[in-house]
């Protein structure tokens, strides 16, 4: 018997399976609308959270350009300036994929620390991107805002693979 290409089975797989995840990370990114005033940026990338935790989980799910339409999706929710996302998710999801590409093995803790690291710099990214283009706080404003989004990168796991169990339940 012959193995599937990804492409393949994206096909076969029925319309729960493949909106699931979408619908998870744009649910995700629309918590960005809550009325919750702060002082300073506190809320993490609750979309990027569950696109890395969908990412992390199933890496045959999505290819990198779904970071695009994702991508615009969390800047027209998030308000920051349009193209940020869309360009940090990518690079982010290429990251992964070059990364799966060279390890030999992975874990939960190296899933953990790839998690971070793509959070961090989606932050800090992010940052760069609105002190570019308006005044933006000091990056050590957005210190709290990495800690609580890498201390919620478990949760977010655990979230999608319970939405996973839903999305192949038949």
């Amino acid at each position: 018997m012959s193995r599937l290409a990804p492409e393949e089975i994206r096909a076969l797989l029925p319309l729960r399976a493949r909106a699931v995840p979408i619908v998870a990370t744009m649910a995700a990114s629309a918590l960005a609308t809550l009325p919750i005033v702060t002082d300073m940026p506190l809320l993490p990338p609750f979309g990027l959270l569950m696109l890395l935790a969908w990412r992390l989980l199933r890496p045959e799910l999505w290819q990198a350009w779904v970071g695009l339409p994702l991508g615009l999706f969390d800047d027209l929710m998030s308000g920051q300036p349009i193209g940020s996302a869309m360009a940090l998710w990518t690079i982010v999801l290429l990251a992964l994929d070059l990364s799966d590409n060279r390890a030999i093995w992975q874990d939960y803790w190296h899933d953990l620390l790839i998690a971070t690291f793509a959070l961090a710099f989606c932050i800090a990214g992010g940052w760069m991107v609105v002190a570019f283009t308006a005044a933006a706080p000091s990056l050590l404003a957005m210190v709290p805002q990495m800690v609580l989004a890498i201390l919620l990168m478990p949760s977010a796991i655990r979230i999608a693979a319970r939405l996973d169990r839903f999305r192949l339940a038949r």
